[in-house]
């Protein structure tokens, strides 16, 4: 197998990629970007360096011997009017093409990122590429399936985040009873869970009788190698406290951390995690 140089940045799903690598005895080199990493990922080979560093990660990969790379984990994006004096001679040549791409929305920033490591010669691996088991797929994932009224507001849920997602706003939604409650902005997921309990009790579910789905799905413009919709324990908790009867995403273009701990969750609190087939309930 190829190197694998892992641009990290919050989150767990690095440390998830990095373990996967390790398992499989794949070799690995780790870029683990200063003010974003937040999971223990010294213990791999690699460095730390600001993400200002264009120029220098792509020579330490180079260095390394990695042959291909993967993005993973949470940046917050740069203020390209303020990081100019920090940049790298590389990161200067591409300032005007990496704001000229922000401009555009996050996915046009990414896919001009990807551009620039294929054309320094590394083959761009999503992660769901360098470790299949983390999509979801097709059916349910656990002990709970959606009834007939769940697969209704699931294929609207799903049909609402893609809107959103064509305007490179947020990648997720909640439906109850047919009725939007909820979209995902900048505030993210949780957040967006957290304000559902707020609504009248008519609109909604609560814990003692559940209703409502959340949905994410990839937007239709983005880049799959990076940036899939993803959920967690927190993800499954932050619903059932919401009300909510079940998640869901389309098949292979969820990502699910921690798996065993996100089915032993549901099963427990009694949601459904569901992977959308091709044509079902939305799913493309």
């Amino acid at each position: 197998m190829d190197k694998l140089g892992l641009i990290a940045g919050g989150g767990r799903l690095p440390l998830e990629v990095a373990e996967f690598c390790r398992r499989a005895e794949r070799p690995l080199f780790v870029v683990r970007l200063q003010g974003s990493v937040d999971q223990p990922l010294d213990r791999f080979d690699g460095l730390d360096i600001p993400v200002t560093q264009v120029g220098h990660i792509i020579d330490a990969m180079k260095k390394a011997g990695c042959k291909a790379v993967c993005l993973v984990g949470q940046v917050a994006k740069p203020d390209f009017s303020k990081i100019a004096s920090q940049l790298d001679f590389k990161g200067v040549t591409l300032l005007p093409g990496m704001a000229a791409a922000a401009a555009k929305g996050d996915d046009a920033l990414l896919r001009f990122f990807l551009t620039m490591l294929e054309k320094e010669g590394f083959r761009v691996e999503g992660a769901t590429q360098v470790m299949d088991e983390l999509a979801i797929g097709e059916g349910a994932l656990g002990a709970h399936a959606p009834d007939e009224a769940d697969m209704r507001d699931l294929e609207k849920a799903l049909e609402a985040a893609r809107i959103v997602g064509q305007f490179d706003i947020g990648q997720g939604a909640v439906v109850c009873n047919g009725v939007v409650l909820a979209v995902e902005a900048q505030e993210g997921t949780d957040a967006m869970l957290e304000r559902i309990p707020d609504l009248p009790e008519a609109l909604r579910g609560t814990p003692a009788e559940r209703r409502g789905v959340l949905a994410k799905a990839p937007k239709p413009i983005q880049e799959r190698r990076v940036d899939l919709p993803t959920i967690g324990v927190r993800t499954v908790e932050n619903a059932a406290a919401a009300g909510l009867v079940g998640i869901a995403g389309e098949a292979h273009g969820l990502i699910v951390l921690d798996r065993e701990a996100v089915v032993e969750v549901a099963d427990r609190l009694g949601l459904f995690i569901w992977g959308a087939r091709p044509g079902e309930a939305g799913g493309r």
